[in-house]
C-alpha cells in the first residue's frame, strides 16, 4: 500500500465531507451472498436499475468477489448522505484514474438523479456514473463497517439518522 496516496485520498475524501474515511485490504471486506436475498426481497429497485444484481448478464456476488480482491486497498467512505457518498467516490476513482489507477472502481447506492427512470422502465441517464451498491456485489456491509469501528444499524423509523456507506477499490 503506497501511504501517501492512502492519505491524499483520505484527506480528499474527509475535506469533501465524509464523517469517516479509512483504508483497509480486501481481505478486511466480508463477503456473503445472501445479500443478494436481501436485495430479492427488499428493494423496490430489484430488477430496474442498471446496478442492480438481478438485470440480464449481471456477475454474481460470487463472481464480484474474485474480481474484488484481486485490488490490493478499498477506501471505505461513511457519511450520512447517500448523495454525498456517491459523489465522493466517483471523484476519488476519476483522481485516481488519472493518477494511474486505471482499474480504480467505486461502489455506492445509487443517487445521481433526484427521481430515478430505471423505476419507470426506462434507460439510466447515467450509465456511465452509476455504481453497484456493496450489499448488491455480496458484502456484508454492517459486519464490514461494524469491524471497522464505524456506525451503521437498521432504522427503526424515518426520524433517524441513516448511515450511507461507499468505497473505491484501489491498487495502491
Amino acid at each position: 500500500m503506497n501511504p501517501s496516496l492512502s492519505d491524499e485520498y483520505i484527506s480528499l475524501a474527509l475535506s469533501s465531507g465524509a464523517k469517516h474515511a479509512v483504508m483497509i485490504t480486501p481481505e478486511e471486506i466480508v463477503f456473503d451472498g445472501r445479500t443478494l436475498l436481501k436485495c430479492m426481497f427488499g428493494c423496490d429497485d430489484w430488477g430496474m436499475g442498471p446496478t442492480c444484481p438481478s438485470r440480464a448478464q449481471s456477475l454474481k456476488p460470487w463472481e464480484y468477489e474474485v474480481l474484488l480482491k484481486k485490488y490490493t486497498s478499498v477506501l471505505v467512505i461513511h457519511t450520512q448522505e447517500k448523495h454525498l457518498a456517491q459523489k465522493i467516490s466517483l471523484m476519488i476513482e476519476k483522481v485516481a484514474y488519472y493518477k494511474g489507477d486505471v482499474f480504480a472502481f467505486s461502489m455506492s447506492d445509487c443517487a445521481l438523479c433526484e427521481e430515478c427512470v430505471s423505476q419507470k422502465g426506462d434507460a439510466c441517464r447515467n450509465v456511465l456514473s452509476a455504481r453497484p451498491a456493496f450489499h448488491s456485489v455480496g458484502i456484508d456491509v454492517f459486519t464490514t463497517v461494524h469491524k471497522l469501528g464505524l456506525p451503521l444499524k437498521p432504522l427503526e423509523d424515518e426520524t433517524e439518522i441513516q448511515n450511507w456507506y461507499a468505497a473505491v477499490w484501489l491498487n495502491l
